[in-house]
Protein backbone atom coordinates (compact mmCIF):
# COMPACT_ATOMS: atom_id res chain seq x y z
CA UNK A 1 0.00 0.00 0.00
CA UNK A 2 1.06 3.25 -0.94
CA UNK A 3 1.40 6.02 1.26
CA UNK A 4 -0.83 8.35 -1.49
CA UNK A 5 -3.81 5.31 -0.74
CA UNK A 6 -3.14 5.70 3.20
CA UNK A 7 -6.93 6.10 4.62
CA UNK A 8 -6.39 7.43 7.99
CA UNK A 9 -5.01 11.08 8.84
CA UNK A 10 -1.49 11.76 10.07
CA UNK A 11 -0.62 11.68 13.77
CA UNK A 12 2.26 11.85 15.85
CA UNK A 13 3.84 8.86 14.59
CA UNK A 14 3.72 9.87 11.10
CA UNK A 15 6.26 12.98 11.70
CA UNK A 16 9.41 12.51 10.37
CA UNK A 17 12.09 12.19 13.45
CA UNK A 18 14.33 14.88 14.33
CA UNK A 19 17.58 13.91 13.30
CA UNK A 20 19.45 15.51 16.35
CA UNK A 21 16.58 13.47 18.89
CA UNK A 22 17.73 10.66 20.71
CA UNK A 23 15.70 7.61 19.90
CA UNK A 24 14.36 5.38 22.25
CA UNK A 25 14.24 5.71 26.09
CA UNK A 26 17.84 7.06 27.65
CA UNK A 27 19.14 7.37 30.64
CA UNK A 28 21.78 10.06 31.13
CA UNK A 29 25.10 8.88 32.44
CA UNK A 30 25.10 9.16 36.93
CA UNK A 31 27.79 10.42 38.55
CA UNK A 32 30.06 8.47 40.78
CA UNK A 33 28.58 9.98 44.02
CA UNK A 34 24.91 8.18 42.84
CA UNK A 35 26.47 4.94 42.77
CA UNK A 36 28.50 4.56 46.05
CA UNK A 37 26.32 6.96 48.78
CA UNK A 38 24.34 3.76 49.51
CA UNK A 39 27.30 1.80 50.20
CA UNK A 40 29.15 4.81 52.21
CA UNK A 41 25.45 5.02 53.73
CA UNK A 42 25.59 0.79 55.18
CA UNK A 43 29.57 1.31 56.22
CA UNK A 44 28.56 4.40 58.27
CA UNK A 45 25.04 3.95 59.49
CA UNK A 46 25.20 -0.18 60.24
CA UNK A 47 28.08 0.05 62.87
CA UNK A 48 26.65 3.48 64.78
CA UNK A 49 22.86 1.70 65.39
CA UNK A 50 24.66 -1.20 66.23
CA UNK A 51 26.93 1.13 68.91
CA UNK A 52 24.02 2.79 69.97
CA UNK A 53 21.91 -0.50 70.69
CA UNK A 54 24.44 -2.09 72.64
CA UNK A 55 25.34 0.98 74.53
CA UNK A 56 21.10 1.49 75.46
CA UNK A 57 20.75 -2.07 76.39
CA UNK A 58 23.80 -2.15 78.63
CA UNK A 59 22.58 0.66 80.01
CA UNK A 60 18.96 0.03 80.63
CA UNK A 61 19.93 -3.75 81.86
CA UNK A 62 19.32 -5.71 78.39
CA UNK A 63 23.27 -7.01 78.44
CA UNK A 64 24.94 -8.68 81.17
CA UNK A 65 27.91 -6.52 82.73
CA UNK A 66 30.73 -7.56 80.41
CA UNK A 67 33.50 -5.97 82.22
CA UNK A 68 36.97 -7.70 82.93
CA UNK A 69 39.07 -6.74 85.67
CA UNK A 70 42.13 -5.15 85.91
CA UNK A 71 45.10 -7.23 86.60
CA UNK A 72 47.71 -5.35 88.37
CA UNK A 73 51.12 -6.56 88.03
CA UNK A 74 52.80 -6.67 91.61
CA UNK A 75 56.40 -6.90 92.57
CA UNK A 76 58.15 -10.20 92.90
CA UNK A 77 58.91 -10.98 96.49
CA UNK A 78 62.31 -12.20 97.08
CA UNK A 79 63.00 -15.61 97.82
CA UNK A 80 63.17 -15.20 101.67
CA UNK A 81 59.77 -13.29 101.84
CA UNK A 82 57.91 -15.51 99.53
CA UNK A 83 59.11 -18.21 102.22
CA UNK A 84 58.08 -16.41 105.34
CA UNK A 85 54.89 -15.73 103.07
CA UNK A 86 54.15 -19.65 102.73
CA UNK A 87 54.73 -20.31 106.26
CA UNK A 88 52.52 -17.59 107.22
CA UNK A 89 49.76 -19.31 104.58
CA UNK A 90 50.34 -22.94 105.92
CA UNK A 91 50.07 -21.78 109.65
CA UNK A 92 45.68 -21.57 109.45
CA UNK A 93 45.75 -25.22 108.08
CA UNK A 94 47.15 -26.77 111.27
CA UNK A 95 45.09 -24.67 113.64
CA UNK A 96 42.36 -25.65 111.80
CA UNK A 97 39.53 -27.67 113.90
CA UNK A 98 40.26 -31.37 112.60
CA UNK A 99 43.62 -30.98 113.03
CA UNK A 100 45.42 -31.06 116.55
CA UNK A 101 48.98 -29.27 117.45
CA UNK A 102 52.22 -31.66 116.52
CA UNK A 103 53.46 -31.40 119.73
CA UNK A 104 51.60 -31.61 122.80
CA UNK A 105 50.94 -28.19 125.27
CA UNK A 106 53.55 -27.07 127.54
CA UNK A 107 51.12 -27.05 130.90
CA UNK A 108 49.98 -30.67 129.82
CA UNK A 109 50.84 -33.11 132.94
CA UNK A 110 53.25 -36.34 132.33
CA UNK A 111 55.59 -37.78 129.40
CA UNK A 112 54.65 -39.42 126.44
CA UNK A 113 54.85 -43.34 126.85
CA UNK A 114 54.31 -45.16 123.81
CA UNK A 115 53.97 -48.74 125.56
CA UNK A 116 50.57 -47.42 126.88
CA UNK A 117 47.82 -49.39 124.99
CA UNK A 118 45.79 -47.35 122.55
CA UNK A 119 42.35 -48.93 121.17
CA UNK A 120 41.55 -47.67 118.09
CA UNK A 121 36.97 -47.62 117.67
CA UNK A 122 35.52 -47.49 114.17
CA UNK A 123 32.75 -45.19 114.86
CA UNK A 124 32.59 -43.45 110.99
CA UNK A 125 31.10 -46.47 109.35
CA UNK A 126 33.81 -46.38 106.82
CA UNK A 127 35.17 -49.85 105.98
CA UNK A 128 39.16 -49.96 107.22
CA UNK A 129 39.71 -46.76 108.91
CA UNK A 130 40.38 -48.07 112.56
CA UNK A 131 43.68 -50.39 110.73
CA UNK A 132 44.72 -47.07 108.64
CA UNK A 133 44.59 -45.04 111.82
CA UNK A 134 46.20 -48.58 113.50
CA UNK A 135 48.91 -48.46 111.10
CA UNK A 136 49.67 -44.46 111.68
CA UNK A 137 50.18 -45.21 115.25
CA UNK A 138 52.17 -48.03 114.64
CA UNK A 139 54.45 -45.69 112.34
CA UNK A 140 54.34 -43.00 114.61
CA UNK A 141 56.46 -45.46 117.44
CA UNK A 142 53.08 -46.99 119.67
CA UNK A 143 53.40 -50.30 120.61
CA UNK A 144 50.47 -51.86 121.66
CA UNK A 145 47.60 -50.72 119.51
CA UNK A 146 44.43 -53.07 118.93
CA UNK A 147 41.60 -52.28 116.84
CA UNK A 148 37.99 -52.62 116.76
CA UNK A 149 34.17 -51.30 115.62
CA UNK A 150 32.02 -48.57 118.19
CA UNK A 151 28.86 -50.34 118.66
CA UNK A 152 27.33 -46.35 117.73
CA UNK A 153 28.50 -43.94 115.09
CA UNK A 154 29.57 -40.49 115.36
CA UNK A 155 30.38 -37.46 113.28
CA UNK A 156 33.55 -36.23 115.48
CA UNK A 157 36.73 -38.34 116.57
CA UNK A 158 38.15 -38.11 119.65
CA UNK A 159 40.60 -39.32 121.89
CA UNK A 160 39.88 -40.30 125.40
CA UNK A 161 42.62 -41.09 128.23
CA UNK A 162 42.56 -42.33 131.54
CA UNK A 163 44.91 -40.81 133.82
CA UNK A 164 46.83 -37.39 134.08
CA UNK A 165 49.79 -38.48 132.92
CA UNK A 166 48.26 -40.29 129.79
CA UNK A 167 47.76 -36.24 128.34
CA UNK A 168 51.00 -36.03 126.47
CA UNK A 169 50.59 -39.57 125.10
CA UNK A 170 47.16 -39.04 124.41
CA UNK A 171 48.03 -35.58 122.56
CA UNK A 172 50.70 -37.47 120.36
CA UNK A 173 47.98 -39.70 119.12
CA UNK A 174 45.51 -37.40 118.30
CA UNK A 175 47.97 -34.85 116.67
CA UNK A 176 49.20 -38.38 114.83
CA UNK A 177 45.87 -38.80 113.47
CA UNK A 178 44.84 -35.22 112.71
CA UNK A 179 42.34 -35.46 115.57
CA UNK A 180 41.55 -31.92 117.42
CA UNK A 181 39.80 -33.42 120.81
CA UNK A 182 41.28 -34.92 123.60
CA UNK A 183 39.54 -35.28 126.53
CA UNK A 184 40.16 -37.21 129.84
CA UNK A 185 37.48 -39.93 130.47
CA UNK A 186 38.54 -43.09 132.65
CA UNK A 187 34.76 -44.44 132.13
CA UNK A 188 35.75 -43.92 127.73
CA UNK A 189 39.18 -44.37 127.81
CA UNK A 190 39.81 -47.81 130.56
CA UNK A 191 42.85 -48.36 131.64
CA UNK A 192 44.77 -46.93 127.93
CA UNK A 193 43.79 -44.75 125.38
CA UNK A 194 40.77 -45.10 123.27
CA UNK A 195 40.46 -43.25 120.01
CA UNK A 196 37.03 -42.96 118.57
CA UNK A 197 36.83 -42.63 114.69
CA UNK A 198 33.90 -40.57 113.14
Amino acid sequence: MSKAAYPYPADEFDAQPDAGAPRGVHRAPRSAWSRWWPFLLVIVLVPLLAWGAVTWMSNHGGLPNLAVPAVTDTPAEPPSAAASGAATASAPASTAPSSAPASPPASSSGTVDKATPVKVLNASGLSGAAATAASKLTKAGFTSITTGNSPSTTKQSVVYYATAAQQQTAALAASTLGISTVTLSAAQAGTGITVVLG
